[in-house]
């Protein structure tokens, strides 16, 4: 890629799988335009045209392909708010984070005061890795009286923000391990007041004493000590 976003990868991901422009729409809850530059963006970031019209449907160009093994291979080592584990997972805290909302740049939020109805009344999207749309934010929205619409759920902070910079919808994600996907968004703080959460790293105990994962550990922790 000339202009690499792993961000893009989940909603292509989404086109090579429902092979239509329109069903990803549907399935991401985007508008149809919405989708299509995304996909323009794909296109432009591979230098692959990456789906060609075939009959009624499209198919993946064997570029396209290539990119999908990508979802498929085995993490190393995990980012993130850990939440609940198990055993057989080793979880190390990196960092406090707080949660700041991110859109797209023109976003009516991009522009005077967040106010919480003004957030409120946007179209959202959830991150849980275990299927819960609710969370510390609707909590404090319901302290006020408000709701906020959650139009789609994804299992990641980076697959929220890919959505959010090319549609009207609005990511609620930690400032910063965000910080440098963010960049060409709006950010704003949060109208009401949420919990801190823990950044954490993630691995399979297998990698404990791998040479090149414990170095890539140090790597991380250095990083975040840095930035504290």
């Amino acid at each position: 890629m000339t202009s690499p976003d792993l961000n893009l990868l989940f909603a292509l991901d989404v086109l090579l799988t429902e092979g239509s422009v329109a069903r990803a729409a549907n399935r991401l809850r985007l508008s149809p335009s919405a989708m299509s530059r995304t996909l323009a963006r794909l296109r432009q970031a591979t230098g692959d045209p990456l789906l060609v019209r075939s009959g009624r449907g499209l198919v993946a160009t064997p570029r396209a392909e290539e990119l999908r093994q990508l979802r498929d291979v085995a993490i190393d080592l995990d980012i993130g708010v850990a939440g609940e584990t198990g055993p057989e997972v080793r979880i190390q805290a990196l960092l406090r984070d707080r949660f700041i909302g991110a859109v797209r740049m023109g976003h009516p939020l991009s522009e005077g005061t967040v106010t919480p109805e003004r957030y409120a009344a946007g179209r959202h999207i959830s991150v849980s890795r275990r299927g819960r749309e609710k969370g510390p934010i609707d909590e404090a929205l319901n302290r006020l009286g408000l709701q906020r619409t959650i139009v789609c759920m994804v299992s990641g902070f980076s697959a929220a923000l890919a959505m959010a910079r090319t549609s009207d919808l609005i990511a609620s994600v930690p400032e910063r391990h965000t910080e440098g996907a963010r960049v060409g968004m709006h950010s704003f703080a949060l109208p009401v007041a949420t919990a801190g959460v823990t950044i954490s790293m993630l691995w399979h105990p297998r990698l404990d004493a791998d040479p090149a994962q414990r170095w890539l550990r140090d790597c991380v922790r250095e990083i975040c000590a840095a930035s504290r």
